[in-house]
């Protein structure tokens, strides 16, 4: 499973690389239910998934929602396949911070920062960004977006071009998605098993493999599986992300 923000990606890289070395394995599904999340972690998925391609077949199964980060992980398998209302696409990039600068006045703190460079403390809660850091910043989510639309036009094999018209950040049902190419057919957890199953030539009722889950605390409940140190470090300062804000669920 990819579940919750993408913060670190070892656990399901880790589980990837396990499936991947399996002979009793012929196919895998993976279900996502992911608004997405930090850049990085995101496309380091994405790359595990494409090493377990070339051993395994692997469908993805999309949930209630599978979005920016979520889908950028999904276009890496062999086929999608979400729910009629599954929430996705949103493919693009967010910066975002905040400027409290105001707030610390009217309590009467101020904040102090020596740097080594102009741009050392771009998205500094304690003023205001200048325009030249905001075209700074500007450029950089446009690489990073580039880098995703190249990632959806080489999985769903489509022009970059048709999916730059649809990559600013919108979201989409299943049903749309489907009509956009941006997933190949309709149906839940078992439809993607029982295609799985036919791709990889299985014949008859296959037989389901569910990794083994950790133990699950309180928060782990709340977050979606991410520990309280990588979302922690999602949160706080200056992160690039893929990720949809305030999933319908």
């Amino acid at each position: 499973d990819i579940k919750g923000v993408i913060a670190d990606p070892y656990e399901v890289n880790e589980t990837l690389r396990e499936l991947g070395e399996r002979d009793d394995v012929k196919a895998v599904v993976l279900r996502i239910e992911s608004p997405g999340g930090a850049v990085g972690p995101s496309q380091e998925i994405h790359g595990e998934i494409l090493r377990l391609k070339e051993k395994k077949t692997v469908v993805a199964s999309m949930g209630a929602v599978a979005a920016s980060g979520g889908y950028y992980a999904a276009v890496a398998a062999d086929r999608i396949m979400a729910n009629p209302g599954t929430i996705t696409g949103s493919i693009g990039v967010i910066v975002e911070f905040v400027n409290a600068q105001e707030l610390l006045g009217k309590i009467g703190l101020k904040g102090y920062v020596v740097k080594s460079g102009k741009f050392k403390d771009v998205g500094s809660p304690l003023r205001e960004m200048e325009k030249e850091e905001r075209e700074l910043l500007q450029t950089l989510i446009n690489d990073v977006n580039g880098q995703f639309i190249k990632a959806v036009a080489e999985g769903r094999g489509l022009k970059t071009e048709e999916v730059k018209k649809i990559a600013d950040g919108r979201i989409f049902t299943g049903a749309q998605a489907k009509e956009l190419k941006l997933v190949d057919e309709l149906g839940g957890l078992s439809d993607a098993i029982a295609l799985s199953a036919s791709l990889a030539g299985i014949e008859g009722e296959p037989s389901v493999i569910y990794p083994e889950r950790q133990k699950i605390s309180i928060w782990k409940t709340f977050s979606g599986g991410a520990s309280i140190e990588s979302l922690t470090e999602l949160f706080t300062g200056l992160r690039v992300s893929y990720m949809i804000q305030n999933p319908a669920r």
